[in-house]
């Protein structure tokens, strides 16, 4: 009896975690629009980004180009909590931190040694089919930088 009460109670929580996951408007694939973008040159490009869950976590995977317009592939996983969390594949950033704001808008921070390089606010339209990230900051060699990127939901 006591196994089968373990076994249920574990499965309800999975359960809840995945509706969880999939009532959040940033989960799926997302691929950029760069017609309706805005980029200064020399900026990172990401061209697809992948939210799904990864436990109690979220998992955010990232391709696109870096400044020189080299291949760029990240990964990041953690919470919407405001803390750090280590960041693979991109040279500039070693931590990013995302907080949720409201149901549909995420800021994030992108750290290198501590110091934040870029913020963004992330917002997904109230349909949910599209996503805009305004990024704000300076790149490594100290310039100001800020763009817009606008990506539909796959």
């Amino acid at each position: 009896m006591k196994v089968r009460t373990l076994l249920l109670t574990l499965a309800l929580f999975f359960v809840g975690t995945a509706v969880g996951f999939a009532a959040n408007p940033h989960t799926g694939t997302w691929k950029l629009n760069e017609a309706k973008s805005n980029f200064p040159a020399g900026v990172t490009k990401f061209t697809t980004v992948v939210y799904e869950a990864a436990g109690d976590s979220v998992k955010v995977t990232t391709d696109g180009t870096d400044k020189d317009g080299k291949p760029l592939h990240t990964e990041w996983t953690g919470k919407f909590d405001g803390k750090d969390y280590p960041v693979t594949g991109d040279p500039s950033v070693d931590a990013r931190s995302y907080m949720k704001i409201d149901d549909h808008t995420l800021s994030l921070s992108n750290k290198k040694n501590g110091k934040v390089g870029t913020s963004a606010r992330i917002v997904v339209s109230a349909d949910g089919k599209s996503r805009t990230v305004h990024v704000t900051g300076t790149d490594p060699s100290g310039k100001k930088v800020s763009s817009t990127a606008v990506y539909d939901k796959q």
